[in-house]
């Protein structure tokens, strides 16, 4: 490990994240190089207001003992993530205070892509340039498609969700009329009987809800729709989560039919117009009956608002 030179101090301190399963050489060989230099080494392991996510999958005790097992005379602590560098900077100088005599020296070290470039803080810092660079992204990553025939494997994957906030999932769900808001076409999945307002889950990539609207009516009915016009939400008792912690919320909209002739697509076996006014509630799957009235309600308003007119 080299590094660009600077006066020597008493106190070394190393920030790193150390997200992987076990300290692979390039790691051992950063934090050695530090403990070259100093009697005293402090290690801050950044710390995310997340837990068990694909970047920062450990908490931080699973990080320092596997830190401890390696170089059990280090001092290893936690320095939080906050959404500013001068803020974050003061607090690791204020950590650092509390550890470090007024009379020592300390000097600040990172590797490539580091905190270093963010630091706005008070001590020295030096680059230590890696002879080898290891991407814990890709091990990470590889991790994830092995499963391991152990008991630790297992209660790994046992902490990991049980320790994960509980999340809601959001879903759209559409309902699309004809142009005189006569007719709504719904879909049916395979082994269904019932019929369904077309929808999915929400893309983390999209831009908007009404973006993720559109696109699953162009997967799952094959036409385009005018602009979506949010009407409610609502939680939906989803089978699949009636047991679990982690449940189901979705934004309904309501659009007309633009382009295209409709035709099932995606997981959805059928598309069908149906008349509003004669359509029968129990033909609908059971989570979706809500949504109906949800509907009906809007444009029963907006009849009585152009009634007034």
């Amino acid at each position: 490990m080299k590094k660009k030179e600077l006066p020597t101090a008493d106190v070394g301190v190393l920030v790193g994240r150390f997200q992987l399963h076990e300290l692979h050489e390039a790691h051992l060989d950063l934090i050695q190089s530090v403990c070259n230099e100093h009697d005293k080494v402090l290690i801050f392991l950044g710390l995310s207001p997340l837990m068990v996510t694909q970047n920062n999958p450990l908490d931080f005790e699973s990080r320092k003992q596997m830190v401890l097992k390696e170089f059990p005379d280090v001092n290893v602590l936690y320095i939080k993530d906050v959404n500013n560098d001068e803020a974050w900077s003061n607090k690791l100088d204020e950590q650092i205070s509390d550890l470090v005599s007024p009379n020592q020296t300390t000097v600040l070290y990172g590797s490539r892509d580091s905190f270093i470039k963010h630091y706005t803080g008070k001590y020295p810092c030096i680059e230590l340039l890696q002879e080898s660079y290891i991407s814990g992204t890709e091990i990470r990553k590889s991790i994830g498609k092995r499963v391991k025939n152990t008991p630790e494997f297992r209660a790994g994957v046992i902490w990991a969700a049980y320790n994960k906030y509980p999340t809601t999932y959001p879903t759209v769900d559409i309902a699309i009329l004809d142009e005189n808001e006569e007719r709504l076409l719904l879909g049916r999945k395979p082994f269904e009987n019932e019929y369904r307002f077309i929808g999915g889950f929400a893309d983390p990539k999209s831009l908007s809800y009404e973006q993720d609207a559109r696109r699953e009516v162009e997967e799952e009915a094959g036409i385009s729709i005018t602009d979506p016009e949010y009407i409610g939400s609502f939680h939906v008792d989803d089978w699949r989560y009636r047991q679990e912690v982690d449940k189901i919320k979705t934004l309904f909209f309501k659009a007309k039919i633009m382009f295209g002739k409709p035709k099932a697509g995606d997981d959805v076996c059928e598309v069908r117009w149906f008349d509003i006014d004669t359509f029968n509630p129990e033909m609908l799957v059971t989570n979706h009956r809500m949504l109906l009235e949800c509907l009906l309600e809007n444009l029963n308003k907006k009849v009585d608002k152009n009634n007034k007119k």
